[in-house]
C-alpha cells in the first residue's frame, strides 16, 4: 500500500517565503499519494520551508523557554509555576525527562521539519532535473539543505545525541535502526556544516522570492557553527578559554567576511529593529516570515505562534504574560559615565520610573527591550502600562517583553481564545553575525577590530532615543569604549560579552551563550541566589529560585525526552546526568 501525506502545509508557501505584501498565489491542496507528490518537487520544497513556521507555545521553534528561561534574562510568567511544564527549565533542579513534557512535543516537531526536507530531497532527485532544468534543481537542493541543517542545528544544540536521519535512511526505510549515538557531537556539527556547505556553495546572494534561502544566510549559519565547535564541545569540563580552537575561530572570521561585504546591515534606529514594517529590513539576515490574516487573505494569516503567550497582560485580548525580564537583566542595563557597571551592577536593585530622575543612567536598549510601569507600552502614549499589566506580580514580577510584539496599535492576529502577532522571528539579525565576529576577533588578538564593531552598535543604541524612546532620554547615557578596555584579552572579552547580553536580551539565545563560553554554572548558580530576592516597590518575587540548581557536566543540554528514548527500546542512550 503506497504511503499518504497530507501536503496542506505545502499551500502555505506563499505565507512562508515571502514579504508580508509580496504572497504568492497559492491553490489549496488536500491529499494525495506519494508518487504524484513526488512528482512536484517544488511543492514538496515548498511544504518543507512551510515547516518553519509551524510553530506553537508548546513546541517553539524559536526556542524562547530553552534559551531565554534557562538564562538570567528571563523568568518563566504565566499564572503561576504550574502553567506550562517550562517551570523546570528556569530552576533546573527539576529538569527530567519527562519533564517538561513540551520537550517530547518539540523533538517530534523538529523531526517532522526533517522529514520534509528528506521527502523533498528525494522529489528532487527523482524528478527534479526534469520538471525544474538542471540549475534550478540545484539550486532548490541548497535550499532544503540548508533548512535540514537549520532543524538540525536546533536538535543538536538542545539535545545534543541525536540521529541523523537523511534521505539515504528515509528513501532505505532505515530510520527506525539509527542509533542517536553513532555520532560525536562534533561529527554531528561535521553532518550539519556540511549541509549549510553544500547551502552557500549553490545558492545565490539575494532569492527573487523573500525568505528563501541565500548565500549569505547559510554564511551566518556557518560561522554560528564554527563559533561553538570553537569553544569546545559544550559540557563545563571540555568547554571555555582552555579548550578555543583558532582555526575555527578563523573560520568564523572568514564567513562574517561575507555578511560583511554584502548589502545587509545595521538598520539605523535599533526600535525599528523590532516594529513590523521593518521586518524584512537589511538587519534580517534571515527570518521566519510571519503574516496578518488582513494582509494575506487567510482567515487567521501565517501568524507567529512561537510568541503567543508573550503578549503583556490586560494590553492585548489574550495576554499571557509569559517571557518577563528578570532583575538582573534590567540591572545590567546601568551605566556610569555611560559605561556598563560590570562589577557592581547587580549590587542594588534599580529601576527608573518615568519622569522622575536620579543619579542612576540607563543604556537605551533598556527601554526598547523591557516594558515597565510608568513607561508606555512599545512607545505609544495612548497604552501606558502600569503594574496591573502583571499577572502575577509576587511570583514573576511587574516587567514585560517587547522584542517580540508588536505596538499595540498594530492589532493581532485571533484563532479562537488565542492571540498571536505578525512579527518575523528572526534566525539571523545583521548585528547578531557582527557580535560574532567582535567575539572571535576577541580570541583571536585583533582586540581593535573588535573594539571597532562593539562601539558601531553602541553608537546605534545612542542613536536609537530621540524617534522612540524621547520620554526616556534625561534617564539615557551611552558612551563608547575607549581604548583602554581593549588593551587585554579578558578585558574585550568582558566587554563583547556584556554587549552581546544587552544587544540581543530576549532574543532566545543567552543560555546558549553561557553555555558556549563555559561559565553556564557560575553564572546561573549565583544569579539564584540574587534573584529570589527581587522587589519592585514593596512587592517581592522569584522566592522559588530557592529550589533551583544547575548541575555541571549534566544540564548543559537538555534530556532526551522519555517518549523518544523507549520508542524503540535500546536504541538511544541517554544524555550524561540524566
Amino acid at each position: 500500500m503506497r504511503k499518504i501525506y497530507t501536503l496542506v502545509a505545502a499551500c502555505l508557501m506563499g505565507l512562508t517565503l515571502t514579504n508580508c505584501d509580496d504572497f504568492l498565489d497559492y491553490n489549496p491542496t488536500a491529499v494525495v499519494d506519494e508518487d504524484k507528490a513526488f512528482e512536484e518537487p517544488d511543492k514538496m520544497v515548498n511544504a518543507a520551508y512551510a515547516m518553519l513556521g509551524d510553530c506553537w507555545y508548546a513546541y517553539p521553534f524559536n526556542l524562547f523557554p530553552y534559551g531565554d528561561i534557562t538564562s538570567d534574562d528571563c523568568l518563566k510568567g504565566g499564572s503561576g509555576t504550574t502553567d506550562t511544564g517550562y517551570h523546570p527549565l528556569e530552576i533546573w533542579s527539576t529538569l527530567t525527562a519527562t519533564t517538561p513534557g513540551e520537550m517530547d512535543e518539540l523533538w517530534y516537531r523538529l523531526y517532522c521539519a526533517v522529514s520534509r526536507c528528506n521527502r523533498a530531497l528525494v522529489a528532487l532527485d527523482r524528478n527534479g532535473e526534469r520538471i525544474l532544468g538542471t540549475r534550478l534543481k540545484e539550486c532548490r537542493v541548497a535550499e532544503v539543505k540548508f533548512l535540514r541543517a537549520h532543524f538540525y542545528y536546533k536538535l543538536v544544540t538542545l539535545f545534543r545525541q541525536v540521529p541523523w536521519i537523511d534521505e539515504v535512511s528515509y528513501a532505505n526505510n532505515t530510520i527506525e535502526q539509527i542509533r542517536n549515538d553513532e555520532f560525536s557531537y562534533k561529527e554531528l556539527f561535521g553532518k550539519v556544516i556540511a549541509d549549510f556547505e553544500e547551502a552557500y556553495n549553490m545558492l545565490p546572494e539575494k532569492q527573487t522570492d523573500g525568505g528563501r534561502a541565500n548565500k549569505v544566510a547559510a554564511a551566518a549559519y556557518l560561522a554560528k557553527c564554527y563559533l561553538n565547535l570553537a569553544w569546545g564541545d559544550g559540557y563545563e569540563a571540555t568547554t571555555g578559554e582552555s579548550h578555543i580552537n583558532a582555526e575555527y575561530m578563523r573560520r568564523v572570521v572568514e564567513y562574517t567576511d561575507v555578511v560583511l561585504s554584502s548589502d545587509y546591515g545595521y538598520l539605523e534606529d535599533y526600535g525599528d529593529i523590532f516594529l513590523p514594517e521593518y521586518k524584512n529590513s537589511k538587519e534580517s539576515v534571515f527570518a521566519v516570515q510571519c503574516s496578518d490574516y488582513q494582509d494575506d487573505n487567510t482567515t487567521f494569516g501565517r501568524a507567529n505562534w512561537s510568541n503567543m503567550l508573550n503578549g503583556c497582560w490586560g494590553m492585548w485580548s489574550c495576554g499571557w504574560d509569559f517571557h518577563k525580564p528578570s532583575q538582573n537583566l534590567v540591572n545590567a542595563f546601568k551605566t556610569k559615565n555611560g559605561l556598563p557597571m560590570f562589577d557592581d551592577y547587580n549590587e542594588e536593585i534599580a529601576y527608573p520610573v518615568n519622569g522622575q530622575m536620579n543619579g542612576q543612567k540607563w543604556d537605551p536598549r533598556l527601554f526598547h527591550t523591557v516594558g515597565m510601569p510608568t513607561y508606555p507600552y512599545k512607545y505609544e502614549a495612548e497604552y501606558m502600562m502600569t503594574k496591573n499589566n502583571s499577572r502575577t506580580p509576587n511570583t514573576y514580577g511587574y516587567y514585560t517583553s517587547l522584542k517580540e510584539v508588536p505596538q499595540r496599535s498594530k492589532g493581532e492576529t485571533y484563532n479562537g481564545s488565542w492571540q498571536a502577532f505578525a512579527m518575523n522571528d528572526y534566525v539571523f539579525r545583521y548585528t547578531d553575525v557582527m557580535l560574532m565576529r567582535a567575539e572571535a576577533l576577541v580570541e583571536l588578538d585583533k582586540l581593535s577590530e573588535a573594539r571597532t564593531i562593539i562601539n558601531d552598535i553602541r553608537q546605534r543604541a545612542a542613536n536609537s532615543i530621540d524617534k522612540h524612546i524621547a520620554y526616556a532620554k534625561n534617564q539615557c547615557e551611552i558612551a563608547l569604549y575607549p581604548e583602554t578596555y581593549f588593551q587585554n584579552k579578558g578585558m574585550a572579552r568582558q566587554c563583547l560579552r556584556w554587549e552581546r547580553r544587552l544587544e540581543m536580551a530576549m532574543e532566545n539565545g543567552r543560555y546558549f551563550d553561557l553555555r558556549r563560553w563555559g561559565v553556564a554554572s557560575k553564572t546561573l548558580n549565583a544569579y539564584f541566589v540574587t534573584e529570589q530576592h527581587s522587589i519592585y516597590d514593596g512587592q517581592t518575587y522569584a522566592q522559588y529560585y530557592k529550589d533551583a540548581r544547575y548541575e555541571a557536566g549534566k544540564n548543559e543540554f537538555f534530556p532526551i525526552p522519555y517518549n523518544q528514548l523507549y520508542y524503540i527500546p535500546g536504541l538511544y542512550t541517554q544524555n550524561k546526568g540524566y
